[in-house]
């Protein structure tokens, strides 16, 4: 080939067929990355906004369970409701609910439907028998307060009844009463923030 030929070749900015089909297969793999990147994105999304919550406490109420009052250093939970969709809520679990004020709250589930609540020492009395606390809470001592003073019972009818861990500073069932099932969000599971904190929410388990 003359030499004018290949020169005027070399210099005419065009793409050899090898090297375009090359850019064709780079940019089809790239569309596709991106591609599954976005679904993923998507995806997960739907499973968070379906299934998790994540909030901030704002309220010494579950202390030492869970701490904060919304400035930094305060608690970050990871609220899941995966569990409720195949079960009931569980005695001593941590669940966030909303109350008639329609505000998010988290408080632990003391009373189940059809049983009734009482306190006598500082421990509840479920339906008329004294509940052995779980090792793990065995600091929890809940004071007479609201509906629960002097003996009081109350009966849950279909619905829970939940007390605050620090019961001096609490707005729970003692004073809003028993909590129907439509009101519970999700049950808190972990700790997430700050590293300090990072772990499993104690429900008594």
């Amino acid at each position: 080939m003359p030499m004018d030929q290949r020169s005027h070749q070399n210099i005419s900015g065009q793409a050899s067929p090898p090297k375009r089909a090359r850019l064709r297969r780079f940019r089809r793999r790239v569309v596709c990355y991106l591609r599954d990147v976005l679904a993923c994105i998507g995806l997960l999304s739907i499973v968070y906004h379906a299934g998790f919550d994540l909030t901030e406490i704002i309220s010494g109420s579950m202390s030492p369970t869970l701490v904060g009052d919304g400035d930094p250093g305060s608690d970050w939970v990871l609220c899941e409701r995966v569990s409720y969709w195949f079960r009931e809520p569980r005695r001593w679990e941590v669940v966030q609910y909303e109350t008639h004020d329609r505000m998010l709250v988290a408080k632990r589930i003391v009373g189940l439907p059809c049983e009734s609540v009482r306190l006598d020492a500082g421990r509840p009395v479920i339906s008329g028998e004294q509940l052995d606390l779980p090792e793990s809470l065995n600091f929890l001592e809940y004071k007479e307060q609201g509906n629960l003073v002097r003996g009081l019972t109350q009966k849950c009818g279909d619905r829970y009844f939940f007390l605050g861990d620090e019961s001096n500073d609490s707005w729970d069932s003692r004073f809003e009463g028993p909590i129907k099932r439509e009101s519970l969000q999700g049950r808190a599971w972990l700790i997430v923030w700050p590293p300090s904190r990072i772990g499993f929410v104690n429900d008594g388990s």
